[in-house]
Formats: structure tokens, sequence, C-alpha cells
């Protein structure tokens, strides 16, 4: 036989972290500007990505450069950071919409 209420408080959420609150604590609101600090450095970082392979091809334009691997390789690294930024930016607003929609 299963015994079924050993440890529940485990399986459930504890609700008062779910549940939003007027007054948020000081650890709350220093998480929350870590996450924000996160994805500002994210963003800088993908920005310059974008800035040196810009600077690659004008390089190989300009003839101060012959290797096109390396400016190939330089934009592909570009593309894939900006689609993984897109990619993050479009879960955040999915789920700021649920978050929304959420019924109190």
């Amino acid at each position: 036989m299963v015994n079924l209420n050993t440890n529940v408080s485990s399986m459930v959420p504890n609700i008062n972290k779910a549940m939003p609150q007027v007054g948020k604590t000081v650890t709350e609101r220093a998480d929350f500007t870590k996450t924000a600090k996160a994805i500002g450095q994210f963003v800088s970082e993908v920005d310059d990505i974008q800035h040196s392979s810009d600077m690659s091809i004008k390089d190989l334009l300009a003839g101060k450069n012959n290797d096109i691997a390396s400016v190939v390789s330089a934009v592909a690294k570009a593309d894939m950071s900006f689609k993984l930024l897109v990619g993050v930016r479009n879960k955040l607003i999915e789920a700021y919409k649920q978050t929304m929609n959420m019924q109190l």
C-alpha cells in the first residue's frame, strides 16, 4: 500500500512565493536587479559581437583582411547570438503574457 500523506508539503509549491505580494522584500528586489543586469550584459555582448562582425566585413572589403573563413565565422557567430537574443526575448514576452493572464 502506498502512503500518500508522506511529505506532501515538499510536493506542493509554496503558496506565499507563488502569490504576488504588495510589499517586496529587499532580497526580491536584489534578485530582480541581478537579473536585469545579466540581461543588460547579454545584450551588450551581442552588440559587441555584431560590431566585431561588421568590422571584419569592412576589413575584408577594404583589403586589410584576406581570410574569408574568419569573416564568415564572425558573421555566423553574430547571427547565432542575435537569434538566441531574439529567442530569449520571445520567451520573456510569452512568460509576461502568461503572468498577466493569470487569475487571482
